[in-house]
């Protein structure tokens, strides 16, 4: 059974994806997103996968509402928990989406690039996943 910390942690999480798809409420967004990355860091099921999932979240939040330096912070926080846990495949790449999503509203489209090009040369094992990455790159 997990703990309740963690189901908040993935129901908020949820909630976030919910209003990634609707824009109703884009504070309210950015809250749950800060939410579930909290709920996730104090429950005990917590992994490096999810502390770099929820850094990655909050990347995407960011960009949505406009705020680069946030988005940047949090992409390149995902790829820091990432490459000090030796997390790759889907996890991996996806920091470097983020960190290429971000860069593009920053406006610095060199590490955009340099970005995509290194979320692409991640080695991803299921091939559901490797469409669904090479989905969100091409709305780059």
């Amino acid at each position: 059974m997990s703990s309740p910390e963690r189901q908040l942690g993935v129901d908020l999480f949820n909630g976030t994806w919910e209003l990634i798809g609707s824009r109703a409420d884009d504070d309210l967004m950015v809250h749950r997103a800060h939410a579930s990355a909290y709920h996730w860091a104090v429950a005990p099921e917590c992994t490096p996968a999810n502390r770099a999932r929820s850094e990655w979240l909050l990347s995407r939040v960011y960009t949505l509402v406009g705020r680069p330096e946030a988005a940047v912070e949090h992409a390149e926080r995902c790829l820091q928990w990432c490459t000090e846990n030796d997390l790759g495949d889907w996890d991996l790449a996806y920091a470097h989406e983020g960190l290429a999503r971000a860069a593009k509203l920053a406006g610095d489209e060199a590490a955009c690039a340099a970005h995509l090009e290194q979320a692409r040369a991640v080695s991803i094992a299921d091939h559901g996943d490797r469409e669904h990455l090479e989905e969100d790159l091409a709305t780059l």
